[in-house]
């Protein structure tokens, strides 16, 4: 019997040109032995040119292939029916909130009726997802649709019966609206105590309110500032100033009488600066521009009402340290409550912030005092209140106040106050104590934030 099957197999497996009579073996290539049972055994020697090892290897790869796609195919279907028995408990509750409709119509609202046709809509979506997955036109799912259906206009008939309480709800809805409005403004704005430094430092940045693209209106001017006198003289307590380039340089300037005259651009006073400048981070105090020029690399300010000007070199300042958005920006001009500030960084500081005060009156440095942060991880700083704040981007709208440097303690400390940037790049952020509002010229815009201090 044995000798019979494996000639079958062979004259599966083995093409007919491949066979050998059994009269041509060789006497070496066929042994005979008995058995523990005392069966007689047949071993027969064929050597790979005869049989045919790798089609056999193939179908055995092939067989355990659909072993495994059987399995597969088995658990989607065990997948399948615990989704349909879920379903169909869903379907149950539905049928009975609807009969409990039914019942008392009139002591549902609004909210409940549209609660069960959104849950209706999905029950409709999920039915025809498993349809698709099974790949069947089952009249199972057809009844499914119906009752489905069925459902849906019940829900909607009953919601007719249903106009007194409605007009209530709608009442009571516009109240909790109002006060939601209510409340929303007084999150999103809260009046600032302006001059006062009764606080432990800033608590949060508001949502950016952003007027409008710069006056030249066009996107190319990317480098600039904006912002308000931070120590106005008598009569221009209103007055705004704005500055825009295609580059990382200074070179005019303008005056404007008040916001709405800022952005209408009109009646404007205009500036050339005799000294070009660099960098960005220019400010106004005391109707006086403070600025970088890089020839000599020193800080120079410009008296906007009688045009005279002066510079002082910074001997320890160095050009090879500049915020992360743009290069040039190596001397940052900033005023608070307690005076004007400049921030740099030097070889000796190691690339870290110098935070330098400026004595107004002899514009010269004060006092100089070396902080802990280093200056191209930051995207910009600003003084409020004597504090240094540096900030860095988190993503392309997100930036991140993350240090701060108490000039009076000379203490350090990690922060993470994130706001909203309106656009990926800014080259100009500074603090006005007078509004107690940042300003920020974001990519082109005029951009500016309330900061809300913490008086706990």
């Amino acid at each position: 019997m044995l000798p019979f099957l494996l000639l079958l197999l062979l004259s599966a497996l083995t093409p007919a040109s491949a066979w050998i009579p059994v009269e041509d073996w060789e006497s070496g290539n066929v042994t005979t032995s008995v058995g523990e049972s005392g069966q007689c055994l047949c071993h027969v020697y064929l050597p790979e040119t005869i049989f045919p090892v790798d089609r056999v290897q193939h179908m055995q790869q092939v067989s355990k292939d659909l072993i495994l796609e059987v399995d597969i195919q088995l658990n989607k279907i065990e997948g399948y029916q615990g989704k349909l028995e879920v379903y169909l408990r869903e379907l149950a509750d539905l049928s009975l909130r609807v009969t409990m409709l039914e019942s008392s119509a009139d002591s549902y609202i609004k909210l409940d009726f549209e609660m069960l046709r959104i849950e209706l809509r999905e029950f409709e979506a999920l039915v025809s997802q498993l349809k698709e997955s099974l790949n069947s036109s089952s009249p199972v799912f057809n009844s499914l649709y119906t009752e489905i259906r069925n459902m849906t206009l019940i829900v909607n008939q009953l919601e007719t019966y249903d106009k007194s309480n409605l007009q209530v709800i709608r009442i009571e809805f516009a109240k909790l609206q109002k006060k939601l409005e209510e409340c929303q403004k007084e999150q999103e704005y809260i009046e600032p105590d302006i001059g006062n430094c009764n606080h432990t430092g800033i608590l949060s940045i508001s949502k950016p309110l952003v007027g409008q693209l710069n006056a030249h209106l066009s996107p190319g001017y990317q480098y600039g500032g904006w912002g308000k006198d931070s120590k106005p003289v008598r009569g221009t307590e209103s007055m705004y100033w704005y500055g825009a380039y295609s580059g990382p340089y200074v070179h005019d300037f303008y005056q404007y009488a008040d916001y709405e005259k800022l952005l209408l651009r009109s009646n404007s006073k205009y500036h050339d600066l005799a000294w070009s400048g660099f960098g960005n981070n220019y400010i106004v105090r005391g109707n006086t521009m403070y600025y970088q020029i890089n020839n000599p690399f020193s800080m120079s300010k410009l008296n906007l009402t009688s045009s005279a000007k002066d510079y002082r070199v910074i001997p320890s300042a160095s050009q090879k340290f500049s915020y992360s958005y743009s290069d040039n920006q190596n001397l940052d001009f900033a005023a608070d409550e307690t005076g004007l500030w400049v921030m740099y960084a030097s070889e000796e500081s190691k690339g870290k912030i110098v935070l330098a005060k400026i004595d107004e009156k002899s514009f010269g440095i004060e006092d100089a005092i070396s902080t802990g942060v280093y200056k191209q991880r930051a995207g910009n700083a600003f003084m409020a209140c004597g504090v240094m704040y540096v900030t860095r981007p988190v993503d392309v709208t997100t930036e991140e106040i993350f240090y701060a440097f108490d000039s009076k303690t000379r203490e350090e400390k990690n922060l993470s106050i994130r706001f909203p940037k309106f656009q990926e790049k800014y080259f100009n952020l500074d603090y006005n104590p007078t509004d107690q509002k940042l300003y920020m010229y974001n990519n082109g815009y005029y951009v500016s934030y309330n900061v809300r201090f913490n008086k706990e």
